[in-house]
């Protein structure tokens, strides 16, 4: 069965036809051609795919395509430039926050929801909030410090 959804991806206006059964994911992929968010356990586990739906993460391969109408999300693409990028993108680089590279797009959609959140108070509740979102090359002392500094500078 199709349905067709319409909703803003990266502040403009799409309007796709979709399997009721398409996830986010597989939408951004495969139809929109927004690669950034990753495909990495299918599972909800590994956060490689978060993106921010209405400005809350949200694990891409388990929403379904057809549950955004009206809403908006924002990936990874729609964050900054690479003339300008977006605060939580340059403390990653600034930190080093990132080894192969995979993980770090869903890393940095996690990281943009956990910088603004008032219960990031110290390390430990930064690595808590950012639990969700596995890093095989072990980047995450950057990880938290490349956050830290974001939410000293309150440039969220």
């Amino acid at each position: 069965m199709k349905a067709e959804v319409a909703f803003n991806v990266n502040g403009r206006p799409a309007v796709s036809e979709v399997d009721t059964r398409t996830t986010l994911l597989d939408l951004l992929r495969e139809q929109l051609g927004l690669t950034g968010a990753k495909k990495g356990c299918d599972h909800g586990q590994c956060g490689a795919c978060t993106v921010l739906v209405d400005g809350r993460r949200s694990l891409s391969c388990l929403r379904l395509a057809v549950t955004l109408e009206g809403r908006s999300v924002t990936t990874v693409e729609g964050l900054g430039t690479a003339e300008a990028l977006h605060p939580v993108q340059a403390a990653f680089v600034r930190h080093d926050a990132l080894q192969c590279g995979f993980c770090t797009p869903g890393q940095i959609m996690s990281a943009v929801e956990v910088a603004a959140d008032p219960c990031a108070t110290s390390r430990c509740a930064i690595r808590e909030l950012m639990s969700g979102n596995l890093c095989r090359c072990g980047a995450y002392p950057h990880i938290v410090a490349a956050i830290e500094e974001v939410r000293g500078h309150g440039s969220v």
